[in-house]
């Protein structure tokens, strides 16, 4: 009897958490769909893949274009005929302040982080439902959590991946559909560097908290063993996840420490 390799596409693929959980699939020997913008870093991972085992597509996409998101899903479906696992993982974090940031800078943020993955699994549900199984594993954050300066919209976007895709586990449940609720704190990879500033420039500078984060590799590791489990939600990073259970326990308290937080 032939055993099918799993499938598994990731979004925001080219670096960071993305490229490393590539590379422990990789070693897996399963099917890769890789997507980010950046095709040419993108290619780099595809051929380390290949080389620790995988058979790895690439379909490079800026998700902020929403128009054609169920072109590049089908492509990824047809790819391998079949999607078992996907990370919706591409994000796009913020620097600045509500009323500085411009409508564009706002609009950006929730197309890539939150309505490009509701569309992708939109599309991909059925397919999942007719294979008789998926897993949709979402990258939130610990600011999906809580608000917190200079990152509203992506807070914002953060919040609304858990109020969608929580509905979506619920509703889907019973057809053997499983969502895994990624939910990082402080991980080192290029986020903050990549992150918009008010006017839509990036901010090019790794944050103080960011560069002593946890790596990328070790958030990889508990990343995939809960998509395996099929976790609802896994929280990675360090100490900083403190805040998620003085917010659930003592919401005053954390408000206050927000508050107080200075940002960059």
């Amino acid at each position: 009897m032939v055993i099918k390799r799993k499938t598994i596409w990731i979004t925001g693929a080219s670096s960071g958490i993305g490229e490393a959980c590539a590379y422990l699939y990789a070693q897996q020997g399963v099917n890769l769909i890789l997507t980010a913008t950046r095709a040419e870093r993108l290619a780099e991972v595809q051929e380390e893949c290949i080389r620790l085992g995988a058979q790895c597509i690439i379909l490079p996409y800026d998700l902020s274009d929403l128009e054609h998101i169920d072109e590049l899903t089908d492509k990824a479906i047809a790819a391998f005929e079949k999607i078992d696992i996907v990370f919706l993982n591409a994000g796009i974090s913020q620097r600045a302040k509500i009323l500085e940031t411009e409508d564009k800078v706002d609009e950006k943020i929730m197309a890539v982080n939150f309505f490009a993955p509701v569309r992708i699994a939109k599309r991909l549900l059925p397919v999942m439902i007719d294979q008789g199984a998926g897993i949709i594993a979402v990258t939130s954050s610990i600011s999906g959590k809580f608000g917190f300066p200079l990152r509203s919209v992506y807070a914002s976007s953060k919040f609304a991946l858990y109020g969608f895709f929580e509905t979506l586990h619920a509703e889907y449940y019973d057809r053997n559909i499983r969502v895994v609720m990624v939910c990082p704190g402080r991980v080192k990879t290029n986020i903050s560097f990549n992150a918009l500033e008010a006017d839509g420039r990036k901010h090019a500078r790794m944050d103080e908290g960011q560069d002593n984060g946890i790596s990328a590799k070790k958030a990889a590791k508990k990343i995939v063993k809960a998509i395996d489990k099929q976790k609802p939600e896994v929280l990675v990073g360090g100490k900083e996840l403190l805040m998620v259970y003085i917010k659930r326990f003592f919401p005053g308290l954390a408000r206050k420490m927000i508050r107080k937080i200075k940002a960059t």
